[in-house]
């Protein structure tokens, strides 16, 4: 078969050809940079090639950086969140402490209240009987929650655990007609009881004579009394007194200091006196020295 590869000098001495002009090129290129010019072009004309098929792998690393950034961000946030409302605890006690700096500086020397043990749980579920206000928390008895221990998020009280089960647990709410908490105003320390009226925004105040020094604004606290809820946390805010004289009783209203139709992230307490229990590693925190 003729074909063009046969014709014309034998492959050697093309072979040697080329090998004699490619020298001379480089010798050329080398010494006089003749085809400078020339790369440039080359170059400009790859570098789209070059573009597309690193295209892929650049895609590629992108979106697993994309992730990577996301997850590490809900990670943080999530730390951040239980953070937060473990500071907001503190900063409710610390606060009503200053408040209270003045009347208690004869009682400096007194024992300072224990630290408690704590946790972070978060909502799963609300109760959607809308003559019962109750949630569902995800900690239950691997964490060590046990029946009436109080529940705050970040604002203040949110209720106590009515139920528990393995990994999850039932809170009765403040605002449940069910529910009642010993209170006291921070501004006098008169002690009242503060009940749950059927709505999330509402707190009333029964059997308060009409001599009681209250006013609007005032700010209630946990008393202590009764041994459920610790002592100095935020209960709700006076909005409403009505002295009718027609009545035996003034009618008093508050609104809770806690957000309770926006809850997410909540706190357990354990009281000094409560059973103890497993808490999961990393939730938990102590006081110094504990």
């Amino acid at each position: 078969m003729d074909t063009i590869f046969s014709r014309g000098p034998s492959l050697n001495s093309r072979l040697v050809l080329a090998s004699v002009l490619s020298v001379l090129l480089i010798i050329l290129d080398g010494k006089l940079d003749t085809f400078s010019t020339v790369r440039v072009y080359l170059n400009s004309l790859v570098s789209p090639l070059q573009y597309m098929a690193n295209l892929p792998g650049e895609v590629l690393n992108q979106t697993a950086r994309a992730l990577t950034t996301q997850r590490q961000l809900l990670e943080d946030n999530a730390q951040l969140t239980r953070q937060n409302i473990l500071m907001s605890e503190e900063l409710q006690r610390f606060v009503v402490l200053e408040q209270e700096n003045e009347r208690l500086r004869t009682l400096l020397g007194s024992p300072v209240r224990p630290e408690v043990r704590k946790i972070v749980a978060e909502l799963m579920a609300v109760d959607n009987n809308p003559y019962s206000h109750q949630i569902v928390i995800n900690k239950g008895t691997l964490q060590g929650v046990f029946e009436g221990q109080p529940v705050l998020d970040d604002k203040g009280l949110v209720g106590q655990v009515m139920q528990v089960g393995t990994t999850t647990s039932r809170v009765l709410l403040i605002a449940d007609v069910t529910h009642a908490v010993p209170v006291r105003i921070l501004r006098n320390n008169v002690r009242l009881v503060a009940s749950g009226s059927g709505q999330l925004n509402r707190l009333v105040i029964n059997h308060v004579p009409h001599s009681t020094d209250i006013e609007p604004g005032d700010m209630l606290v946990s008393s202590g009394l009764g041994q459920v809820f610790p002592e100095g946390y935020p209960v709700g805010r006076i909005v409403d007194v009505i002295r009718d004289e027609t009545r035996p009783f003034a009618i008093i209203r508050a609104v809770p200091a806690a957000q309770l139709d926006r809850l997410k992230y909540l706190l357990l307490l354990w009281p000094q006196d409560a059973p103890q229990g497993p808490v999961e590693q990393g939730e938990a925190v102590n006081a110094p020295g504990s």
